[in-house]
């Protein structure tokens, strides 16, 4: 399996962190049923951000029923060491773990450490870090996703800088990785960061605060995937 089998070519990631946590079951069964097959799910260790999030035990709660309707589960692991909680996401039911260049001293270690476990990988980077250190750092790995604003709590705007390291990104990188944009990804930034290069668009705020969030995750599918390259 793998990035390949798991996402199409346009990729909208409902973020978990945004969610209902009181309804999530209810809400990730409506946005599988809506055609969602990725979700993103965000682990803050209150010292690489300032926010504590959910874990590998919610991780793991949840993993069977997001395998049982045939999706996977994208983990990004805003936390300092983040090579020391690998293995715990890999247990949880994880599929892909991404990683902050800015956390690791070691990238290619973590990279096929996190392999190792089965699981896919990815880097990423934070607004103020240079593309081309992340590029670097993501030699073997599976994705690249550029925070389009300063890794935390949802609800945050768009940074519109973004767009142009995106672009740049999109073209330092082999076909084959894949770009993820997280950040303020709504109906107003969707289709920029889409024409701009990025496949994999984790939208949280944008779809879990809103009265349906199958009908606004549909929505944004159909804006990403109405300016494919």
């Amino acid at each position: 399996m793998g990035w390949d089998a798991w996402a199409r070519r346009t990729e909208v990631e409902p973020s978990l962190y945004a969610a209902d946590l009181s309804r999530l079951g209810a809400e990730i069964e409506a946005l599988v049923g809506a055609g969602a097959r990725v979700f993103h799910f965000d682990v803050g260790d209150g010292r690489f951000i300032p926010e504590i999030t959910i874990g590998p035990v919610v991780l793991a709660s949840i993993s069977p029923l997001v395998h049982g309707f045939g999706a996977v589960l994208d983990c990004h692991l805003m936390v300092a060491e983040p090579e020391r909680h690998f293995e715990a996401v890999a247990r949880a039911g994880g599929d892909s773990v991404t990683f902050h260049v800015e956390a690791c001293d070691d990238p290619p270690r973590a990279i096929a450490h996190a392999r190792s476990l089965g699981l896919d990988v990815g880097v990423s980077c934070k607004p103020e870090t240079r593309v081309e250190d992340a590029v670097a750092a993501a030699v073997g790995a599976d994705l690249v996703l550029c925070m389009s604003i300063e890794p935390g709590y949802s609800g945050q705007e768009f940074q519109p800088e973004a767009f142009e390291r995106i672009a740049r990104l999109r073209d330092s990188l082999p076909a084959e990785v894949r770009v993820q944009v997280d950040g303020g990804v709504n109906v107003e930034t969707i289709a920029g960061a889409r024409a701009a290069g990025a496949d994999l668009l984790v939208a949280g705020s944008a779809v879990f605060w809103r009265d349906d969030p199958a009908a606004a995750y549909r929505d944004l599918v159909e804006r990403a995937r109405g300016v494919e390259p």
